[in-house]
């Protein structure tokens, strides 16, 4: 497919706002990033339960308790998995999470029963994919980015007090270098389709990122710190399930009926459409750092 000039000047001019954005988020402190990821989590889920009525009208009714409700236990989650790495006063967010995860577990239930007098297995089975794919995904990110600031070897002595920071850059990386050159290449010499469930994606274009996205991540850390191994992995693990990511959502819309989750971002959609695969990468590499680093 034709490189569309227009096209990529629109998705250029939004992503470097988007860069600036997240970059913000992610290195001026741990409360940004906390800020950050907050956002993004209430904006997945509120295009997440769009998406779900779109493919199962039924979900539509699910009282306001369920709809609000299943979001602050998806908070309560990401608070929790912060290891006691943020306070306001004496209280950690940790405890506030233990709490929000234990009294909403039992509440949400309770409440399906009182407002429709049964167990909607279907409709609390969708809130809790949409906890798997987006909460417990964001509260794994958060989780690196808490974890590891007494680690000393990951990436070495000289990044003893911020490795949870770069694991989550790495990630990041990966997925905006894979997105962008998977676009271009695709764009330039793609012709193979991929998946029909993506029919704009090629081969060409996936394998081009992809090998692109690893050489940069592994290069670059190799060039400031001398050792590529851990980078290699997480670039790797990155792009094969971010892919796999931005397909399953790709999935959601197709039955949904839709081509974009949202429109927050011209040219790129919505935090879906953005995140998706974020979302599905996340735990992956969550795995292998906490089993091998």
């Amino acid at each position: 497919m034709a490189l569309n000039v227009e096209t990529f000047k629109i998705r250029t001019l939004t992503a470097a706002v988007f860069v600036v954005i997240m970059l913000s988020g992610l290195l001026i402190n741990q409360w940004t990033f906390l800020i950050l990821f907050s956002i993004i989590h209430y904006g997945c889920w509120v295009e997440y339960q769009k998406l779900i009525t779109l493919i199962d009208a039924d979900y539509k009714n699910i009282s306001p308790f369920h709809k609000y409700g299943v979001r602050v236990l998806g908070f309560g989650f990401m608070f929790w998995v912060t290891n006691d790495a943020f306070k306001i006063g004496e209280v950690s967010l940790y405890e506030i999470g233990w709490w929000l995860l234990l009294v909403l577990s039992i509440a949400l239930p309770i409440m399906e029963i009182m407002v429709s007098n049964s167990f909607n297995f279907k409709n609390l089975g969708y809130s809790f994919l949409g906890l798997v794919y987006i909460s417990i995904s964001l509260g794994l990110l958060i989780n690196i980015r808490c974890g590891f600031n007494n680690s000393s070897t990951f990436f070495g002595e000289e990044f003893l007090l911020i490795a949870g920071e770069i694991v989550c850059i790495l990630i990041i990386a990966s997925l905006w270098i894979n997105d962008t050159m998977a676009y271009m290449v695709g764009s330039l010499i793609g012709k193979t389709p991929f998946s029909s469930i993506s029919p704009k994606k090629t081969w060409e274009g996936t394998l081009g990122g992809a090998l692109l996205a690893i050489a940069v991540i592994t290069l670059t850390y190799y060039f400031i710190n001398k050792e590529y191994i851990s980078a290699l992995f997480i670039s790797s693990i990155t792009v094969v399930f971010g892919t796999t990511g931005d397909l399953l959502e790709s999935k959601l819309k197709r039955l949904a009926g839709v081509k974009d989750s949202g429109h927050i971002m011209p040219g790129h959609g919505g935090f879906l459409d953005r995140f998706d695969s974020l979302l599905f990468a996340t735990p992956f590499v969550w795995v292998y750092v906490k089993l091998f680093v």
